[in-house]
């Protein structure tokens, strides 16, 4: 299991633990603070981003030293970690809140709005994150009562994110000052600042999934459909077989791959049990 499993799962799903999503985390004011900066601080984002650019000019010997003080300092203030849809569904089924908002990496690499991420609460009006969120500036939430129009049920939740993964997004969980979590974001290597900084940087600010991904080479036809929709680059297709195979090694656990494919012949496994990727996160 991942760090954040022992640290604050007492051994099991970190994110699965009610306790996580406590509005009891809240009364905590840096972490109140934390939240209203992330959300109202865009052009920090911005040059977080330019600075990511310059770290991969540096030699290799002081990116890995910047690359491990950067994720030290994440893990205590905004870390995450990659989802299968079917956990994304357990945390929303916990749920008595779940918010659609703008993405704030989007804002800030396309100038766009662009509703990838979901806030969740045990209350059912948000509770104090909700409170935290609405006192947010309204030009960058789409205007007023914006975020009372994207309430949405667990199941209508869910079917969004099935859309989200036939455009090739990865479901991850984040903490704002962990253990608490805030929020579902739904991320690519294109536009997604965690996710480039994690993968094209390599300098992890979330973690690989519970899981890893395997074909099965008797069920797979060639076809090559799930390839278009892996963010990493952990799946490669033999000419020779006609087969796609998944590189454990690079697999994420996302398992977006398997919406397209029309043969069923992807599936998940425990992290743990696959000697390839136990220790990968």
């Amino acid at each position: 299991m991942c760090e954040f499993c022992l640290k604050h799962g007492e051994g099991k799903k970190w994110y699965l633990q009610a306790k996580n999503y406590s509005d009891d985390l809240l009364s905590d004011v840096r972490r109140r603070k934390f939240i209203e900066g992330f959300f109202s601080g865009a052009d920090s984002l911005a040059k977080d981003a330019h600075r990511m650019d310059r770290l991969d000019k540096l030699p290799r010997s002081v990116r890995g030293l910047i690359s491990r003080m950067i994720s030290r300092r994440m893990k205590r203030v905004h870390y995450g970690q990659v989802l299968p849809i079917e956990d994304v569904g357990r945390i929303f089924e916990m749920m008595n809140c779940i918010v659609r908002m703008p993405c704030i990496c989007r804002h800030v690499t396309l100038g766009k709005e662009k509703r990838y991420c979901y806030g969740v609460s045990l209350s059912p009006d948000g509770g104090k994150f909700g409170e935290i969120v609405r006192g947010l500036d309204k030009s960058f939430l789409g205007g007023p009562d914006a975020i009372g129009r994207e309430k949405l049920g667990a199941d209508e939740a869910i079917a969004a994110l099935h859309e989200h993964e036939q455009e090739g997004l990865c479901h991850t969980v984040w903490t704002f000052r962990a253990p608490f979590i805030g929020g579902i974001c739904n991320c690519d290597r294109s536009d997604c600042l965690a996710m480039r900084c994690t993968v094209t940087h390599g300098v992890p600010v979330m973690f690989r999934a519970e899981y890893v991904a395997q074909v099965d080479p008797d069920a797979c036809v060639g076809c090559r459909q799930c390839m278009r929709l892996c963010q990493f680059g952990a799946m490669s297709y033999s000419a020779s077989n006609r087969k796609v195979s998944i590189d454990q090694r690079w697999c994420y656990g996302c398992g977006v791959c398997r919406s397209a494919c029309a043969k069923d012949a992807i599936r998940l496994h425990e992290r743990a049990g696959v000697s390839a990727a136990a220790n990968r996160w």
